[in-house]
């Protein structure tokens, strides 16, 4: 694996209501390891859940409702997605114009542009237990709670991944798949019927399909969880958490992020806030932030070096609920916060 010391890319989400905006904004700051963007303003049908909902079995959304499971013969549309699933169909489960206008916009852009600046590309799915915790059956239960439609949905998100692996393969870049898992925070509670050992199971299915078309499968999750359970999880590549509000948890699991390095992991350290950013943020400030980390971890018998070549830098999470200004300034810091640690660490 290539030196990725400081490469920095996004989560996901921009508060734009204009793709090319987006994708101004991206190019300019996040050149190397650009991303496509979700535009939550624009249209419910590109808020985090919704976005992937397309085909997969009993999900219905409309402007009065939202997103809900409402199977008309619940049995039928799990023959069909199966039937889909197993032919794979990857047409079948794509991200259509209507909910995913800046993925289509991006695509249009790379076609017109100079692509020698770009190491990675970088394309993301909501998670799946983060997908079925915001989707109830009619009686208004979560549907983490029914197996065989979890299996179907960690299935179908699988393919919405693997669709955007195929879509995007003319470029002949490398891509960074991320799956977004905030509700992996819950893991461990007593109010949620998911446990590490789901979790683990899960990723590991996940990523069995989408590592043989080699690309690197990452999972972001913007609050504190057990980090010790993505890493022992087969295929996962890339751990992104926020290293502005959690730094001091996430070393705390030295061992297994000490294993994850060495059989080839990354790092991608949230450094720069989303709801707490203001103008008194430095780059210098937020690289001491990262280095306290990493001399942290060096005490604990990693190697600096290793380190350094496994950080990758992004926005500690996704900033669809923010104003184009504040954006603006999140990726100018972020930029400048890269070329610092590069030309410094």
């Amino acid at each position: 694996m290539m030196n990725m010391k400081g490469l920095a890319t996004g989560v996901g989400s921009l508060p734009f209501l204009e793709a090319q905006k987006a994708i101004d904004l991206i190019l300019r700051y996040v050149p190397c390891a650009p991303f496509w963007p979700q535009l939550p303003k624009c249209d419910m049908r590109e808020g985090m859940i919704a976005q992937f909902s397309e085909n997969l079995p009993g999900l219905k959304i409309d402007a009065s409702s939202g997103l809900r499971f409402a199977p008309v013969d619940r049995e039928r549309e799990l023959e069909v997605f199966y039937e889909r699933f197993i032919a794979e169909d990857f047409s079948y489960f794509k991200l259509s114009p209507d909910f995913a206008r800046g993925l289509y916009a991006f695509y249009q852009r790379l076609k017109d542009m100079d692509l020698s600046r770009v190491e990675f590309i970088k394309c993301q799915v909501t998670g799946p237990f983060t997908f079925c915790s915001g989707i109830n059956d009619p009686y208004g239960k979560s549907i983490l709670h029914d197996k065989v439609l979890m299996q179907a949905m960690v299935k179908g998100l699988s393919m919405k991944a693997l669709w955007q692996l195929e879509y995007f393969k003319p470029f002949g870049k490398k891509i960074i798949m991320f799956f977004d898992e905030p509700y992996l925070t819950s893991v461990g509670s007593a109010y949620t019927p998911v446990n590490r050992n789901d979790v683990i199971s899960a990723f590991s299915e996940l990523t069995d399909s989408l590592k043989s078309r080699d690309c690197l499968v990452g999972i972001h999750c913007c609050g504190n969880t057990d980090w010790s359970m993505l890493m022992e999880a087969e295929g996962i590549d890339l751990i992104n958490f926020d290293a502005f509000d959690f730094q001091e948890r996430f070393v705390l699991y030295a061992d297994n992020l000490n294993s994850f390095l060495k059989r080839g992991g990354v790092i991608c350290w949230g450094i720069v806030p989303t709801q707490g950013y203001d103008s008194s943020q430095t780059p210098e400030g937020l690289s001491q932030r990262i280095k306290s980390g990493l001399d942290t971890l060096v005490k604990k018998g990693i190697d600096r070096e290793l380190l350094l070549d496994r950080l990758m830098i992004s926005p500690a999470c996704g900033l669809g609920a923010l104003d184009a200004r504040q954006a603006e300034g999140i990726f100018s810091l972020l930029d400048k916060t890269s070329v610092f640690i590069r030309k410094t660490f």
